[in-house]
């Protein structure tokens, strides 16, 4: 039986798109006969520049797509979340993928490959260096403290979801790390960080994209964030950081097992899994709902964690000119 080429369309938020990526290595090292392609529903640039992946990948709309490429092709829709293994935290979401394309059970994978251009590490580098110049800190933190779940009405933050840091912590938080360190806030949700005195030390960069955020968080000294895209950052450029968990599963979503990771898990005995994309439940929303709340012996936890992380990391020798 003849063996037809495949697509695979990967959709989701770009955390998913770079969990994707050792899956398909895989599947184009254990396949080589096979010419497939990837079709990306959400977007193509975690695969710009990949020395196996980036010819392969095409948008959605890309001009007679079907006709010239799709119509001669099986049809491949991973789904990482449906994946049994991920849905009883045996899995991690690349680990999922990997069953998803290759079939092959749980097994270790490398981390994902972002490959940079010069240009944007010169942009990255640039950043941090101004970020630095401009503070009079030394060291740098990339702080992603909001998941995909966070909206704002009126001036009020809220994830319904239980992924984010909350709002009155993430002001406790910056207030003490804000004197130490220069934080590069990593976020879609305008904070007013000068009403609560700390924006000396905060960097807001605009307009700015992933590619370009991936890029200053290689050359940043740490990474502090919840379930989100920044954490899959820092993981690919084998970044220390400190992570902080709530309604989602670290076997999942994050890197118990790394070295460099530290993971904070508020919601360990206490959490429902969410079935997201398989099904809808209310009543898993519902427990999980404000289980990123935080008392001051826990915001003194982070603040401790990031801080050993961070002593690890030497100080930059100054320019004898």
């Amino acid at each position: 039986m003849m063996t037809r080429n495949k697509a695979f369309f990967i959709n989701g938020g770009a955390g998913r798109v770079v969990c994707s990526i050792p899956a398909l290595e895989k599947f184009a090292e254990e396949n080589p006969d096979n010419d497939f392609i990837i079709v990306c529903e959400g977007s193509t640039e975690f695969y710009k520049g990949h020395p196996q992946l980036h010819a392969k990948a095409y948008d959605h709309w890309h001009k007679n797509l079907f006709e010239d490429k799709l119509k001669d092709m099986d049809l491949v829709s991973p789904e990482p979340y449906r994946v049994w293994e991920y849905y009883n935290q045996k899995a991690s979401l690349s680990q999922a993928y990997d069953i998803a394309i290759n079939d092959k059970g749980i097994r270790d994978l490398p981390r994902p490959q972002i490959k940079l251009s010069k240009q944007e590490r010169i942009v990255g580098q640039q950043v941090v260096n101004d970020v630095k110049e401009k503070t009079g800190k030394k060291k740098t933190i990339v702080m992603q403290p909001f998941g995909r779940g966070i909206v704002e009405d009126k001036g009020v933050i809220t994830d319904f979801s239980g992924r984010s840091i909350e709002p009155d912590s993430l002001i406790s938080l910056l207030k003490v790390l804000s004197k130490d360190y220069a934080i590069i806030f990593m976020g879609e949700i305008a904070f007013e960080f000068a009403k609560h005195g700390i924006s000396a030390s905060i960097a807001v960069p605009q307009n700015i994209d992933l590619r370009a955020w991936s890029a200053i968080i290689a050359q940043a000294d740490h990474f502090l964030g919840c379930d989100s895209v920044g954490q899959h950052l820092a993981y690919a450029f084998d970044k220390t950081a400190t992570i902080v968990i709530g309604s989602t599963f670290k076997e999942n979503v994050s890197y118990p097992d790394d070295d460099k990771f530290t993971i904070l898990d508020m919601g360990e005995g206490a959490r429902v899994y969410s079935p997201i994309r398989i099904t809808i439940d209310e009543y898993s929303d519902r427990v999980n709902e404000g289980i990123m709340s935080m008392n001051t012996a826990i915001e003194e936890v982070i603040i401790k964690e990031v801080n050993a992380a961070l002593a690890d990391v030497p100080e930059p020798i100054a320019d004898a000119t």
